[in-house]
């Protein structure tokens, strides 16, 4: 099996071997959708996997999850592709300006099909929006949680499983919450606890999968 690991930063993956090994390779896309889109379906065409595991750090809107926690995301979708209007957000599903079940999009979502390889995971599986920036208004926050219902966010997830899921390739999406969305105090954040916690998550899949 060729595994790839995708992560946004060098940060996110630190602990683990920024080469390529026998059991897997390591691509660094660059923070945001689009330079993940691009580098991601580079590496695709130049060498297909059979499995592409995105790595990363993300916010939680839900203070149940405990800060460092890793978990597995099961659908996630853009939350910042539309237009506020009259005190609303709008998506470009609710403008009717992209349908919403076309494909790649289950009602708007982009949803991990793969059952077994979600499942075979001891992690929670979660919601998650993307959002090209990072969250801080009280009023957006509430937007987005009403909207959507989502328990992350992060900068590129939904990017992610837009390509694998238009290039037929199985994915997972592992984040660690590094903070609480809306919290802005760094000292509150566990950066450094959740990369450890990632890394030991991501080796436990490489070592099953050899």
């Amino acid at each position: 099996m060729s595994i790839c690991i995708v992560a946004a930063t060098t940060l996110e993956l630190e602990q683990l071997t920024q080469t390529s090994s026998a059991q897997y390779k390591v691509l660094i896309t660059g923070i945001g959708a689009a330079p993940t889109v691009y580098h991601l379906l580079k590496a695709i065409h130049a060498n297909k996997p059979s499995l592409i595991i995105q790595a990363g750090i993300a916010g939680s809107f839900d203070q149940s999850i405990p800060l460092a926690t890793p978990v597995v995301v099961r659908q996630d979708r853009f939350a910042d592709l539309g237009v506020y209007e009259q005190e609303h957000w709008k998506d470009v599903f609710d403008m009717e300006l992209e349908n919403a079940h076309a494909l790649p999009y289950t009602n708007g979502w982009l949803p991990n099909p793969h059952e077994q390889l979600l499942n075979a995971l001891p992690l929670q599986q979660v919601t998650a929006v993307s959002i090209n920036e990072i969250t801080t208004s009280p009023q957006r926050i509430q937007q987005i949680r009403e909207k959507y219902h989502p328990a992350i966010e992060s900068m590129e997830g939904a990017a992610f499983h837009y390509v694998c899921l238009r290039e037929g390739i199985p994915f997972l999406q592992l984040r660690a919450i590094s903070n609480y969305v809306g919290e802005r105090n760094k000292s509150k954040w566990q950066i450094g606890q959740a990369i450890h916690n990632l890394a030991q998550q991501i080796h436990s899949i490489i070592s099953q999968r050899a």
